[in-house]
């Protein structure tokens, strides 16, 4: 605001001078809400010597100005700005309202009427090709696996919100029904496999503890016998260093693993030290060899087969059952010994695999259970293994 506000104590004319409605009511008409000149009604007012015989306080001049501005402006006010109530203070879970949008008015074209003679745009119409009728909301059949999975749990929140006999019972027959339906699949389950080898696994490895026993030893004898085929053909070779508290207890397991079935071992040390104990003291220094394999942690081990096969076994410490276990599947995995046999050592018999090849099968065989059993039965005997 502009102006100041004058006020005049003479007793003769107590009022406000006209600068005060001046300011006032320039400020309201920035605002766009007052557009009467407040001056112009404080002359009516004061009109004929008003003035001098009554006295208007300044809380009668603000009404009277405001009552203006509010009567002029009522309609078309804009939203009020936050900074013209800053009194309210903010709110900051106050949802206001969205602003109306006004309908932007129709454009000359398209309020044009369509001329009679234009012609209307050709619709090219495609066939519409026959789709099968499929109905996925249908109910499932009550009672069945499907209907069970649906409705079994509805049962038994009904029966604990209203544990009434109906409602308990209800669901528990419906429990009945449940363990009636998983005993009879039991039962057929164990017919069919007892009946089928290429299902029974027993057939692979058996669980009767006497049968078990002597499944572990056959896989013993197997494994023996193809640890000592490889260790005619490939090496152990062996990383170290001499600080290395894990390839001081590694040093003894390889020493029996040459010990048992004849594997050579090569050692070398990556700090050209031997180690403390002594074992393996005939040791190369190493030349970039660890680098060269990615040796990152000691002890290291990798099955080497002269000239240039080299296959890793591990970087850290392993027992001998790991060392030989971890030797034969690094050889089957190389080729060194065939699946059939590896497959042995594990104590599992040498049966065929079910494992059809990419698109052996069509799509029509897996509709139909039958056609489905039977091609999975000559994959198997085409005898795949693994």
């Amino acid at each position: 605001m502009g102006r100041r506000l004058q006020l005049t104590t003479n007793s003769r004319s107590p009022a406000v001078t006209v600068a005060f409605c001046d300011s006032f009511s320039s400020h309201l008409a920035a605002d766009g809400v007052f557009d009467v000149s407040c001056k112009s009604r404080w002359e009516d007012l004061t009109d004929n010597g008003a003035m001098n015989r009554n006295v208007i306080s300044l809380p009668i001049i603000m009404s009277l100005c405001l009552s203006s501005s509010l009567a002029m402006g009522k309609d078309n006010a804009p939203e009020v700005s936050y900074f013209a109530d800053k009194q309210r203070g903010w709110f900051w879970y106050e949802v206001l309202p969205e602003p109306v949008k006004k309908p932007q008015p129709e454009t000359q074209a398209d309020q044009e009427e369509p001329r009679h003679d234009s012609k209307p745009p050709s619709v090219v119409q495609t066939p519409i090709e026959p789709k099968t009728q499929t109905n996925p909301s249908a109910e499932p059949q009550p009672l069945s696996s499907a209907w069970l999975k649906q409705n079994l749990e509805h049962y038994l929140n009904q029966a604990i919100d209203d544990p009434t006999q109906e409602n308990v019972a209800a669901f528990y027959y419906l429990q009945r029904v449940m363990m009636d339906k998983a005993e009879r699949f039991t039962n057929a389950a164990r017919y069919v496999v007892m009946s089928d080898p290429q299902l029974d696994e027993t057939v692979r490895r058996p669980v009767a503890t006497y049968a078990a026993n002597e499944a572990n030893h056959q896989a013993g004898v197997v494994a023996e016998r193809a640890l000592k085929s490889i260790a005619a053909q490939a090496g152990i070779l062996f990383f170290f260093r001499s600080d290395c508290p894990y390839c001081h207890v590694q040093a003894p397991i390889l020493a029996m693993l040459e010990n048992a079935y004849g594997f050579k071992i090569y050692p070398v040390s990556l700090d050209g030290l031997p180690m403390p104990n002594g074992i393996f003291s005939q040791f190369k220094r190493d030349q970039g060899q660890a680098a060269m394999l990615g040796v990152e942690q000691t002890p290291a081990l990798f099955l080497m087969k002269p000239p240039k096969q080299i296959v890793p076994l591990a970087q850290g410490a392993l027992s001998l059952e790991e060392i030989t276990g971890r030797i034969l599947l690094a050889a089957k995995e190389a080729g060194w010994i065939d699946a059939s046999q590896y497959q042995t050592t594990q104590g599992i018999r040498n049966t065929p695999m079910l494992l059809p090849a990419a698109g052996s099968i069509s799509p029509a065989a897996t509709q139909d259970p039958l056609s489905l059993i039977q091609a999975l039965q000559r994959s198997a005997q085409m005898g795949s293994t693994p």
